[in-house]
């Protein structure tokens, strides 16, 4: 025999609004037996603050402690008819008939009755005990006696003129009667409760609508399964992730994203005030283009931004912007130019060996070897490779003699005389040339730039290079001029360090990168990873301790700008004798601008 289909699970929402339903029932009971217990007994207070009321003022009364007095001291006690044609039974009976008590009882000192409603009971001993009101305290009570569950007050009855306690009075009202309050008022409660079952009732619906449509229908598997997903998918990816929802707020940042922007997750911080680059912020403008990608230093790093909208059944749900690290691929990039600057260079220098050579073959071959000997010792003096870089041998370091060496040869083909200054002193060795070259090159290369941009005919190009020791590795002071016309009017020193710009046409190689709004002529977005050279020579030299900055903005006409750069543990091995200070570095470097200056202007004089 088949055996029936399973039945399907209920489905989430359906159960969260059964949950609902009963939460909101038990609150109502909850809420309305409260409140029912709550007027109970404070309706019963209220009778028994009622019965104290009526007992102190009939004992209070002056023939009712005058008769209770009289009867005391009497032998015995009168019988029941006497008692119920006596004052106090008639004084006793107006009392009750009056306020609606359930009794008035009168007592004498040993608690026998005077007064009672059921006739019967006169002359008895009171149900309920009397010692307290008999021992001149006043008491209120809930207690059953012999007509019924009830709500009083016992108050002693004095004397005429004395403390002597003769008696006491004791008067109570129905609990029927309370309950019968409790059951008048509890109709509005139980109105309210009623109202408040049906809210709850249809607000459980809506939240459960609302909640299907927050959770697009899935059910909570559902929804765990996607949420892991995607922790592992955006931790297990080396981009990193940003997502900024429809209401302007950061949803994901990835741990790739922090450690790029090198920040803390910054999930649910509103996009517009997150520290981010404003960069990435302006990806996601209204009239940004979707899908388009921008290069931007941040944190030490070359990113290669780009944003998309994200979209679900045509809800808007925000923004998704990935950050791709090229921050090796620069560096691969720029240590493949140094090898190509060099390889450059010894191709030159493969042609002037190759004419050395001849000659030392033609002179053996004739027979002039004096000739030859001679030729041989110029070389010796001279070195068997020459650079066009003036004062060359002022760099003591084989990794800067290359370089500089190579950038020499660069230079020169472009009509720009690279020359050493005078104050160079480098006498310990580079410990990290792959920094050195970054920064070292970018200087050099915009000033190149600067001088064949320039409106001078004296193409030239100045670099100075002092290494200070320290226990902790040498630090490194590069200052770079050219004979550019200068950063232009107008134009802030900090702009040139902004990612993203880059100068064309008559700019200093100081300002070959520029920030957007800096009111220098010539300045454009940049593309291809160009415009980057400044703000990534900074950030490196500010990630080591040190620094890149403006010394002189210079002028058009030359001599352009001074930039000054400070490389801290970069070096290793010098020696500490007869060094500069460590606060003389800004003095070298202004006195150094202003050497320059000097020098142009007689240069131009002459």
């Amino acid at each position: 025999m088949q055996r029936p289909a399973a039945r399907p699970p209920m489905r989430f929402s359906t159960q969260t609004l059964l949950l609902q339903l009963g939460v909101v029932l038990l609150v109502v009971v909850l809420s309305a037996g409260v409140h029912t217990w709550l007027t109970y007994g404070r309706i019963g207070a209220e009778a028994e603050n009622q019965a104290l009321t009526l007992a102190r003022t009939v004992a209070s009364d002056p023939s009712v402690r005058a008769d209770v007095l009289a009867i005391s001291e009497q032998p015995g006690t009168p019988p029941p008819a006497e008692l119920l044609a006596g004052p106090l039974m008639a004084t006793a009976e107006a009392a009750r008939t009056r306020t609606g008590a359930l009794f008035v009882v009168i007592t004498d000192e040993t608690g026998l009755r005077l007064a009672h409603p059921d006739p019967g009971r006169l002359g008895e001993k009171v149900s309920t005990d009397p010692s307290e009101a008999l021992a001149g305290r006043e008491v209120t009570t809930r207690n059953t006696g012999t007509l019924g569950p009830s709500a009083g007050a016992k108050v002693p009855v004095y004397a005429p003129g004395t403390e002597t306690i003769v008696g006491e009075v004791s008067v109570g009202y129905s609990m029927e009667s309370v309950g019968q309050s409790v059951a008048r008022d509890i109709g509005p409660v139980a109105l309210a409760a009623a109202g408040a079952l049906l809210t709850g009732v249809l607000a459980s619906f809506l939240l459960r609508r609302r909640l299907q449509r927050l959770t697009l229908g899935l059910e909570p598997e559902e929804i765990s399964t996607l949420v892991h997903d995607q922790v592992a998918v955006l931790q297990g990816v080396d981009d990193g992730v940003i997502g900024v929802s429809a209401d302007g707020r950061i949803s994901v940042f990835n741990a790739a994203a922090q450690r790029l922007l090198s920040q803390p997750d910054l999930a649910g911080t509103p996009w517009a005030d997150a520290p981010v680059p404003e960069q990435l912020k302006a990806l996601t403008l209204p009239d940004a283009t979707e899908g388009d990608a921008i290069e931007l230093v941040a944190g030490g790093r070359v990113l290669v931004v780009s944003a998309r909208k994200a979209l679900h059944r045509r809800e808007d749900l925000g923004w998704v912007i990935m950050l791709r690290d090229r921050t090796e691929l620069q560096q691969l990039t720029r240590q493949l130019d140094a090898v190509g600057t060099m390889s450059t260079a010894l191709r030159a220098q493969r042609h002037e060996f190759a004419n050395q050579l001849h000659t030392i073959a033609g002179l053996m071959s004739i027979g002039q070897h004096q000739q030859a000997r001679d030729y041989l010792a110029g070389l010796a003096a001279t070195g068997p490779l020459k650079f066009p870089v003036d004062q060359a041998e002022l760099l003591q370091d084989p990794y800067l003699q290359a370089f500089v060496g190579a950038k020499g040869v660069e230079a020169d083909e472009r009509g720009v005389a690279l020359r050493i200054g005078p104050e160079t002193l480098v006498r310990g060795q580079v410990t990290e040339p792959q920094d050195v070259t970054t920064v070292l090159g970018n200087l050099i290369d915009n000033a190149v730039n600067a001088a064949v941009a320039g409106s001078s005919p004296d193409r030239w190009v100045e670099l100075e290079v002092l290494d200070e020791p320290d226990d902790d590795g040498g630090t490194l002071h590069i200052v770079v001029a050219d004979s550019g016309d200068g950063l232009g009017a107008g134009t802030d020193a900090e702009a040139v360090f902004v990612e993203g710009f880059t100068t064309a046409g008559t700019m200093s190689g100081a300002a070959a990168t520029a920030a957007k709004g800096s009111g220098a002529p010539g300045f454009s977005r940049s593309s291809g990873g160009q415009g980057l050279g400044l703000a990534l020579a900074r950030q490196l030299a500010r990630r080591r301790g040190g620094d890149v900055r403006v010394l002189e903005a210079g002028s058009p006409g030359g001599p352009g700008a001074v930039f000054m750069a400070s490389l801290p543990r970069t070096t290793a091995g010098s020696s500490t004798t007869d060094r500069p200070a460590a606060g003389s570095r800004e003095t070298t470097g202004t006195e150094h601008a202003a050497a320059i200056r000097d020098t142009a202007g007689r240069d131009n004089d002459a």
